[in-house]
C-alpha cells in the first residue's frame, strides 16, 4: 500500500512521542542497570526506575515512565504549533516571535509533573536558555545559541522541520540549522540539521534505513559526520539490537564528550568542538540500520541502550515512523502513551500535514517566479 504524506507525518510524530515515552523511565542508566531493574530488557511501556519517584534522586520531582512523554515531545509539539501559526518555513526569528511566547505564555498539561503548568517549568536549563537569551537578554536570535552547553536539546525536536521539507533533505538541513541557531551551536546545531535531513529523507518514496543514512552522511560535517560513519559502519554487520548495544557505544565513544559515566560528565563535556558529536543521533541512525528500518526494533534498541535514551528513541522513532507510516507504530503503545500523557498525538500530525502542503505550494510559486525571472534575465544579450 502506498503511504500518503499524512500517513508518514503521523507515523513520524506519533513514532517520536512513543519512543520518547518508552525511553523516559530508563534515561540516564546503563544497559546493565536497566536489565537489573526490569528483570530483562525493556520491551514496552514500563514504570519509573524508582517506585518512590517523587523523592528519589536524580528523578524527583518527575514521574518518568508509565507512558509519560518528556520534554522531547513537549518541544516537538510546540514547534508544530509554531508552524501552524507561521504557515511557512521558519527561521531564527520564528523561535523568538512564536516558540518563546508559547513556552512562557500558555499553561499545558505536563505528564511528568502530573499538573498543568507552563512548558518553561518542565524544560531543562539548556532549553530554558532560549527564553533567557531571547526574551530577557534580547540577543540576536541568529546568535543566541552560542554559549549554551552543546547537547541534543535542539536536535530532539527537529522532526517537524524534516516533515515540512519532506523528500528534500538539503532544504531540511538548512532550515533546521537556522531554527536551531537560537538554541545551540557547534555540533549540537549540526545534529539538528542532520536529524531534520534524515527525517526528510525518510519521506522519499522507496526510502530505506540505508538511504536515510546515506542522505545524512551527504550533508553532515566534521565530527558529526565521522561519528555517524563510525557507528553505521559497525551497525552494518548487525541485525540484532541486543547484540548492538555494546558495539554501538564503543563506536560512538571517541566522539562523545560526556564520557563513560553519563551522570558524571567529563571536564570537556558538552563544549564546542569540530571533532566531536552528540551521542544520540549517530546511535539512533545505527539502531535504525540494525532494525532494517523497522519501528519496534529500532526503538527498543534505542531504549535499552540507556544513557540519553529518550532522545535516541525519539529520533529513531521519528525516522522509522516516517519510513513505515502510521501502521508502523504499535497501536497498543501509542494508545497508552496518548491516554497516560493526556495528549492528542494525531491532531498535531494532521495540522503539520496541512501546513506542509501549503508550504509546498508556496515553494512551487516562488520557484516558478524565480524561473521566470531568470529565464528573462538569461535571454538578455
Amino acid at each position: 500500500m502506498k503511504l500518503t504524506l499524512e500517513d508518514r507525518i503521523t507515523g513520524c510524530l506519533v513514532g517520536a512521542a512513543v519512543g520518547d515515552a518508552l525511553g523516559g523511565p530508563v534515561e540516564g542508566w546503563t544497559p546493565e542497570q536497566i536489565t537489573e531493574r526490569h528483570g530483562g530488557r525493556v520491551r514496552g511501556i514500563v514504570g519509573p526506575f524508582y517506585e518512590q519517584w517523587r523523592t528519589a534522586r536524580p528523578i524527583a520531582p518527575y514521574h518518568k515512565g508509565d507512558g509519560h512523554v518528556t520534554d522531547d515531545t513537549l518541544m516537538t509539539h510546540a514547534l508544530v504549533r509554531v508552524y501552524a501559526e507561521v504557515r511557512d518555513h521558519l527561521d531564527a526569528y520564528s523561535v523568538a516571535d512564536h516558540l518563546v511566547p508559547d513556552l512562557i505564555g500558555t499553561p499545558r498539561w505536563i505528564p511528568e509533573m502530573e499538573a498543568e503548568a507552563l512548558p518553561l517549568q518542565r524544560i531543562f536549563l539548556a532549553e530554558k536558555w532560549i527564553v533567557a537569551r531571547l526574551h530577557y537578554g534580547h540577543v540576536d536570535p541568529r546568535e543566541a545559541g552560542v554559549g549554551n552547553i552543546v547537547n541534543c536539546g535542539a536536535a530532539m525536536y527537529m522532526a517537524p522541520v524534516g516533515a515540512v521539507n519532506a523528500g528534500n533533505p538539503a532544504a531540511a538541513y538548512t532550515e533546521a540549522l537556522e531554527v536551531a541557531a537560537p538554541h545551540q551551536s557547534s555540533y549540537g546545531r549540526e545534529a539538528a540539521g542532520v536529524f531534520a535531513a534524515a527525517v526528510a529523507a525518510a519521506f522519499t518514496p522507496g526510502a530505506t534505513a540505508a538511504s536515510v543514512v546515506e542522505a545524512a552522511l551527504g550533508l553532515a560535517k566534521d565530527g558529526t559526520r565521522a561519528a555517524i560513519e563510525a557507528v553505521c559502519e559497525r551497525a552494518a554487520g548487525l541485525d540484532d539490537w541486543e547484540a548492538a548495544l555494546v558495539p554501538l557505544r564503543e563506536a560512538v565513544a571517541p566522539f562523545d564528550t560526556v564520557g563513560p559515566r553519563y551522570r558524571e560528565p567529563s571536564l570537556g563535556a558538552r563544549r564546542p568542538s569540530r571533532l566531536h558529536a552528540i551521542e544520540e543521533l549517530p546511535v539512533a541512525l545505527g539502531m535504525l540500520l540494525v532494525a532494517g528500518g523497522g519501528y519496534e526494533r529500532a526503538v527498543l534498541g534505542s531504549v535499552n541502550y540507556g544513557r540519553d535514551c529518550d532522545s535516541i528513541a525519539t529520533m529513531s522513532g521519528a525516522i522509522a515512523g516516517a519510513l513505515g507510516g502510521t501502521g508502523a507504530v504499535p497501536a497498543g503503545w501509542s494508545d497508552e502513551v496518548a491516554r497516560a500523557s493526556r495528549l492528542d498525538l494525531h491532531t498535531p500530525a494532521a495540522e503539520l500535514a496541512a501546513v506542509t502542503r501549503e508550504v509546498f505550494d508556496l515553494d512551487t510559486a516562488r520557484r516558478r517566479a524565480h524561473e521566470a525571472a531568470f529565464t528573462a534575465l538569461a535571454e538578455v544579450r
